[in-house]
């Protein structure tokens, strides 16, 4: 890879641009969320189906993932994610143009597709920002993405509130984040493939580093999306509470996750990845197990925020971790990205699937399970923790960190 230097100002600016396109990732999940149930009437489909239809998205994410690290060599890492991030956000608009099942399926496919090349770029750019600082900057380049996610949810809530058509809703949405994304760009790392370098495979198998570390992500990333999918209706449901305070529940969750990764970074860089991993694993189980033990809904919204003050910063952490994770970080990047996406996908109908046998208490036993995976095998995270002494390999470029086949 040609090798770029950038100086302290360059890299804060490119810092805050990567983080603007995680702002805007997550601004088109929560403007999508926000409208399901009015897609699901479009479609004029039942809820079987709809589950039917959400599985769409993580089967476009998985196919197409591995393609980001061809898309970066070939065109470079600023404007590979400028496209992919357009991409995502115009994809936005489609879902809510279907008329049916299968051309819901079809459009949720791109979504998901489209989408998880976005989310491969950014974090490799992000990763590669975090090196060069020396520095960790991920659990607030996250906390953007959930802030974004806000934006979006609170756009879409009042859109549904004023009975605006979705279609009409998610065109504007898109146009916007569009142009914000495409600014955005403009300030990110540049880092161009040398002219004798071959052009990676377009798939390969992720190093066993990346499935440990992905193991990890998978489930904090599982209990994230059982909580923002299921939280309300676990109040509702076996709480009795009203539509509104379950609905606060859910907000409550986001807000707190939002906020402990924007500060996340200090404890990282004080106390170090493994050991904030466990102390948070340890507060994401006991958080989990009051949700399950809740007599009353007070108790189980403060469940809910102390699991996700505790699952706020493995991802991010994950994702550093794979990026300086030998001897093929760029590989692990993508094999990560790939596992802890499919598993924000896959979480809610394996939610739903348990509590339809079962309950929804039994649900969240298994939450709480994986909640305390974290605090076990926080310690493959230990490759790129500074305060174990974990391994910071030389800088890479962001095309290199996006592929997911390229041997160094």
């Amino acid at each position: 890879m040609s090798e770029m230097t950038y100086g302290t100002r360059e890299l804060r600016r490119a810092r805050y641009a990567v983080a603007a396109v995680f702002c805007v990732h997550g601004a088109v999940t929560g403007s999508f969320a926000t409208r399901v149930p009015w897609i699901q009437e479009h479609a004029g489909i039942g809820a079987g189906q709809l589950g039917l239809a959400l599985a769409f998205p993580a089967i476009g994410a998985s196919v197409a993932m591995p393609l980001a690290g061809s898309i970066s060599h070939r065109f470079g890492a600023r404007t590979a994610l400028r496209g992919l991030l357009a991409l995502w956000t115009l994809a936005l608009t489609l879902p809510s143009l279907a008329p049916n099942l299968l051309t819901l399926c079809a459009a949720l496919f791109v979504y998901g597709a489209s989408a998880g090349m976005a989310d491969v770029a950014m974090n490799a750019l992000g990763v590669e920002v975090e090196n060069r600082l020396d520095k960790s900057i991920m659990s607030g380049l996250h906390g953007m993405w959930s802030a974004g996610a806000l934006i979006g949810s609170a756009g879409g809530t009042l859109a549904a509130h004023l009975g605006a058509d979705a279609r009409l809703h998610h065109l504007l949405a898109s146009a916007v984040l569009t142009v914000v994304g495409f600014t955005a760009c403009r300030w990110v790392l540049d880092l161009r493939p040398a002219e004798d370098e071959e052009p990676p495979p377009r798939f390969a198998l992720p190093p066993r580093s990346a499935l440990l570390i992905g193991a990890v992500g998978f489930c904090a990333v599982f209990a994230e999306g059982a909580s923002l999918d299921w939280s309300a209706v676990y109040l509702k449901d076996v709480l009795d509470t009203s539509a509104g305070l379950a609905a606060a529940c859910t907000t409550g969750f986001t807000l707190t996750m939002a906020i402990a990764r924007i500060a996340g970074d200090k404890v990282v860089d004080r106390y170090g990845a493994v050991r904030t991993v466990r102390v948070s694993g340890v507060g994401a189980a006991l958080g989990a197990l009051l949700v399950v033990v809740a007599p009353n809904p007070v108790v189980a919204m403060a469940g809910f925020g102390l699991l996700g003050l505790g699952i706020a910063v493995v991802v991010p952490l994950a994702f550093a971790a794979a990026g300086r994770s030998g001897p093929n970080p760029s590989l692990a990047i993508a094999g990560v990205a790939t596992i802890t996406y499919t598993s924000g996908l896959v979480a809610p109908s394996a939610i739903g699937t348990i509590a339809q046998a079962t309950s929804l208490v039994v649900s969240f036993g298994l939450v709480t399970v994986l909640a305390c995976g974290l605090a076990v095998f926080a310690g493959v995270l230990r490759a790129g923790d500074r305060k174990a002494g974990g391994r910071v390999p030389e800088q890479l470029s962001p095309a290199a960190a996006a592929d997911p086949a390229r041997k160094p």
